[in-house]
């Protein structure tokens, strides 16, 4: 479709092609993206639910780390979620030796901190920014974010008062999983972040 925005999802590992099929069904032109040359092509990018570790170790090793932060920071409009959340984060209070993130979030997330995959739950959250309809949030192995920097925004918590999604200029990061409940409303909101750029 003429206009249509141009967005990447990084294809390393995890949940990608539920964010292309979600991108695809809004009208986006959605693409993987494995290589340096793949990620200069796109207007936008997701970083998908995974194992951060894991994204971090393949995205130095295919060479994508260093252009992923550049464009970070050249303003690219990067929505992370779970996963893509702690990779987009400027501090990660409990990764494993030598993990990195890309940084551009001024916050410091918790991996996995709402305990294993049997500690997975599901919850509705008031999104003002959103609409006034509340977001049902999926959450596994979630992240948590423990604290928000002056840059950042908090847009969510849950009722204990810990912050779940967040924004910062055109980064948005959330613990959960929109791609796989029919929640459209995250990716339309980065979409529109992608047409804005």
């Amino acid at each position: 479709m003429a206009g249509s925005p141009r967005v990447g999802v990084l294809a390393l590992q995890g949940d990608f092609r539920e964010h292309i099929a979600v991108l695809k069904g809004l009208g986006a032109d959605a693409v993987p993206v494995r290589r340096p040359e793949e990620l200069a092509q796109v207007g936008g990018l997701v970083i998908p639910g995974g194992e951060s570790s894991v994204m971090d170790k393949l995205s130095r090793a295919f060479g994508l780390a260093q252009p992923l932060k550049d464009a970070i920071a050249g303003g690219l409009p990067v929505y992370g979620t779970c996963a893509g959340l702690i990779m987009l984060a400027d501090s990660i209070l409990d990764g494993i030796s030598g993990q990195q993130s890309l940084g551009g979030l001024d916050v410091a997330v918790r991996r996995n901190a709402f305990g294993s995959q049997l500690d997975s739950f599901e919850t509705d959250l008031d999104i003002p920014v959103l609409g006034a309809e509340p977001v049902h949030a999926v959450f596994i192995r979630a992240p948590i974010v423990e604290s928000v920097g002056e840059k950042a925004t908090a847009l969510a918590a849950v009722a204990d008062g810990r912050v779940v999604a967040v924004e910062q200029g055109s980064l948005i990061g959330t613990s959960f999983h929109p791609e796989i409940t029919g929640e459209l409303r995250f990716h339309e909101y980065f979409l529109d972040k992608v047409r804005a750029a």
